[in-house]
């Protein structure tokens, strides 16, 4: 097994790239190929290098503000295209970046193409709840879908569930602005329809629950998830600043608020991006883990965690075969 790896990728690419892979290093079973500007990623190993790690030459670097389809053609020698096409010549088995979000789902999904029997790819972001996880797609990838493709993407969240966070038998959730049948727009209202068809589809589930309820997957179109994915980000870090803000400067003042320092740490862990580290881009003949622009190390460290544990439990095989498995469509 190998991962590919944008080294080039990222607001603070490619030191904290570099640096989270050197942390994954030991923990990863297989290769680690670190694709970019090879001079300047050799300055930031370590020595020795841990012997896992492999560096593969890329030019250029597609920036976080240009526009995907023309950096995709006009950047043919960088660090994310060369890495994409690794994975699509069957010399990686996943890409993980933290560059240009749309420039690399746009990248993987020309090079790679769609799953047969899936028309669009979605971004599958696994956030907290009070009692347990829930995945959350489409996060970022297809805003402009039909309703039937929210059933698709049910099928891929249901395969990601079961293979990466370990539950037997998902339940799926359509994000809406109220519980009862017949809520939401034309297109929730026809989502609803085509959802209602499958056994473990549980109805709408509005955006106040989502957090405190016992989901396993939530699906939406791409617009509004990844509202709800920054808005999420924000308020927690608005919330724990808030916390930190609220105890005194003054060192004495500080001693009744100590402890609640374990329980601060512990509250961040749950709603820190960086635990997970990036979101998997699911439908695609090929696995790819998208990363926040903004990523340091422990997130791309979580992220190459992330990626291994898809790789080694088929994450894409298994969301092939749902189709055939849960509807009958036979996908070759």
């Amino acid at each position: 097994m190998s991962i590919v790896l944008d080294a080039m990728g990222g607001d603070h690419a490619p030191g904290e790239v570099v640096a989270g892979a050197v942390e994954a290093a030991p923990h990863l079973r297989e290769r680690l190929i670190l694709v970019g500007d090879v001079a300047r990623i050799e300055r930031l190993l370590p020595t020795p290098c841990p012997s896992n790690i492999e560096l593969h030459p890329a030019s250029q670097v597609i920036d976080m503000h240009e526009k995907p389809i023309d950096a995709l053609r006009g950047k043919k020698d960088s660090s994310m295209v060369v890495g994409i096409d690794l994975v699509k010549r069957g010399l990686g088995d996943c890409f993980v970046s933290a560059g240009n979000t749309g420039a690399v789902t746009a990248g993987c999904l020309l090079s790679w193409r769609q799953i047969p029997g899936f028309h669009r790819p979605a971004i599958a972001s696994e956030l907290p709840g009070r009692s347990q996880s829930f995945v959350l797609l489409d996060a970022g990838a297809s805003p402009d879908i039909d309703p039937d493709h929210l059933v698709e993407f049910a099928h891929m969240g249901r395969a990601y569930a079961k293979t990466v966070m370990g539950r037997p038998d998902p339940k799926v959730h359509l994000l809406n602005i109220g519980e009862e049948e017949g809520k939401g727009n034309q297109f929730s209202k026809e989502a609803f329809v085509r959802l209602a068809r499958h056994p473990w589809f549980r109805g709408n589930i509005e955006g106040k629950d989502i957090f405190g309820s016992d989901c396993d997957v939530v699906v939406c179109d791409a617009f509004v998830g990844n509202i709800v994915l920054k808005t999420a980000e924000g308020v927690a870090e608005l919330i724990v600043r808030m916390i930190k803000d609220a105890v005194p400067e003054n060192r004495i003042a500080q001693l009744p608020y100590l402890p609640m320092k374990s329980l601060l740490r512990k509250l961040w862990r749950k709603v820190d991006y960086a635990e997970t580290g990036g979101s998997p881009l699911l439908g695609l003949n090929g696995l790819c883990v998208i990363c926040h622009g903004r990523s340091g190390a422990k997130a791309i460290r979580n992220a190459l965690l992330l990626a291994q544990k898809a790789v080694e439990r088929n994450l894409v095989e298994v969301i092939r075969s749902s189709l055939t498995e849960q509807v009958g469509v036979e996908v070759k």
